[in-house]
């Protein structure tokens, strides 16, 4: 992930920062709870595509 995009991307329900897992190719969102998939080297940002964080995810 370039980390210039990383810098320009929000989270479409919080518009709070993400942060890049590189292990599971997911933006995470720590603010919405909610980790967003990244497909082919593109984020996908669509709440209804994102999955819940679990408290133990989030202490990480």
């Amino acid at each position: 992930m370039d980390t210039r995009l990383l810098e320009l991307l929000v989270c479409p329900v919080t518009k709070g920062p993400l942060e890049y897992n590189r292990d599971k190719q997911e933006l995470i969102s720590r603010s919405a709870r909610l980790a967003y998939p990244i497909r082919d080297g593109i984020p996908v940002l669509l709440e209804n595509e994102a999955r819940v964080l679990t408290d133990e995810e989030l202490e990480r």
